[in-house]
């Protein structure tokens, strides 16, 4: 069955962002119900075209259980990705957790680049330039909105 397991052993409150252009770290809790030896572990899948990748690098609590991993490399594609979280542990069957993700809208984005101020004391005020942060997926500077905030004038 697709529920199989101790209802309240899958994880919760799953999460992952994407930030240093090609970094993305996610991570969960144990199920509220999940007896103490349950161990977690985290599959994803990029694109239907690609293979399934484990967790190369687990992030643990105190008691040595996976709580987060870290993935390297990321490329953030077209479709959604495929997140499952599964369980093991010798007292009961774990249920699973997973997810579909755009990757986009995970993504922190880096701050602009070059930001640069020229001010004037006449009353032209000031020009403020910048280049568009780095990113894996956009290409087009245009796709970007910025905000400036000027605290003191």
């Amino acid at each position: 069955p697709v529920l199989a397991g101790m209802n309240g052993s899958a994880i919760e409150n799953f999460s992952c962002v994407i930030y240093n252009i090609f970094l993305m770290n996610c991570t969960w809790q144990a199920g509220r119900d999940a007896p103490a030896d349950t161990q977690y572990f985290l599959y994803w899948q990029n694109s239907r075209d690609e293979e399934e990748m484990e967790c190369e690098l687990y992030i643990k609590d105190e008691n040595r259980r996976n709580m987060g991993c870290i993935f390297q490399n990321v490329n953030i594609g077209i479709e959604k990705a495929y997140f499952l979280v599964n369980g093991s542990s010798k007292d009961s069957l774990i249920q699973f957790y997973d997810e579909y993700i755009d990757l986009y809208k995970i993504e922190i984005l880096t701050a602009p680049l070059n930001v640069t101020a020229h001010c004037s004391r006449d009353s032209a005020g000031c020009i403020i330039t910048w280049h568009p942060p780095l990113t894996s997926h956009v290409k087009k500077a245009k796709c970007f909105q910025y905000e400036i905030s000027i605290q003191n004038k």
